[in-house]
């Protein structure tokens, strides 16, 4: 059984690096990644950039962007621009792909991994924070896409990928806003793939599981008990790792996957067939409330 490639739980660059892919495989190639400021999103940025991509890296937080940018930058030799948008702000999404492509003359890779989510019973998430998971995971990656079109994938082509999950494929307890989110997202990644291919727009989506090292791992994971007892249910046996996420992204934006396009790449270990559905954790939030 293949072994894991290493990796690091901060939002740190790893240390080594060993190609598993051609290391010029996106060389000169711009990717400008939502949420590329940390976790998965930090870590795509990185393995991108070790294969000669540039990059443009946003999030709400110019000081996250900034620190995540010097770190990238440093490690791998490639450019890598920090900006400040909100993904549910279409202005601010056109003035930062503006900003993008006069640093760089063009956006090759739309990664859109901007998303929010935490543990919540639907009979105590309120209405308007089950909005707020749709306005960001949703609509910030059709605001984010559309813009992106309209700016250059239109008459250049291009490549989407977007960070959805498995919730949305059979209904999981205290996560009906971030699986309506994510379950949404997997549409659209279809319809745009129908549309979008006559302009040579690839769309994909790419559905992580339980992943280390990550903030949605610490905050949705649960008690340490209940994180052993879905470990041991995943077929693979382990948890996956941000490194392995990053390189299914890769092989989904590079010519590998050339002929790829409306396609959902589950990378959970095939926990999604067989992780068990608790229902006992109801009781456990049974006084917790989301009220963003």
């Amino acid at each position: 059984m293949a072994q894991p490639p290493p990796d690091v739980s901060e939002d740190e660059c790893l240390p080594e690096y060993r190609h598993l892919f051609c290391p010029d495989l996106l060389r000169d190639k711009v990717a400008f990644i939502t949420g590329g400021g940390s976790g998965i999103g930090f870590r795509i940025a990185e393995i991108f950039m070790r294969h000669g991509c540039h990059t443009v890296i946003a999030s709400r937080s110019l000081p996250r962007v900034s620190m995540a940018a010097r770190k990238l930058a440093a490690a791998t030799g490639q450019r890598c621009l920090p900006l400040s948008l909100d993904v549910r702000a279409p202005p601010a999404i056109t003035a930062a792909v503006d900003q993008a492509l006069k640093e760089f003359g063009k956006i090759d890779i739309l990664i859109n991994c901007a998303a929010g989510n935490f543990l919540c019973p639907a009979s105590t998430l309120s209405f308007n924070a089950f909005k707020t998971v749709m306005d960001i995971d949703t609509l910030g990656t059709f605001n984010t896409s559309r813009v992106l079109y309209e700016k250059f994938f239109r008459d250049h082509g291009g490549v989407i990928v977007n960070i959805t999950a498995t919730l949305g494929s059979r209904g999981q307890v205290l996560q009906v806003h971030a699986g309506s989110a994510k379950a949404a997202v997997d549409a659209m990644t279809r319809h745009l793939a129908v549309e979008w291919g006559p302009q040579n727009i690839r769309v994909n989506s790419l559905a992580p599981g339980l992943i280390s090292g990550t903030e949605g791992f610490w905050r949705l994971g649960g008690p340490q008990a209940s994180v052993s007892t879905k470990v041991l249910a995943i077929p693979l046996q382990r948890l996956g790792n941000k490194t392995e996420v990053a390189h299914s992204a890769l092989f989904l934006a590079s010519p590998l996957a050339s002929h790829v396009t409306g396609a959902v790449l589950v990378v959970d270990g095939g926990a999604w067939l067989t992780l068990p559905n608790d229902i006992k954790l109801l009781a456990d939030f049974e006084s917790f409330s989301a009220k963003l």
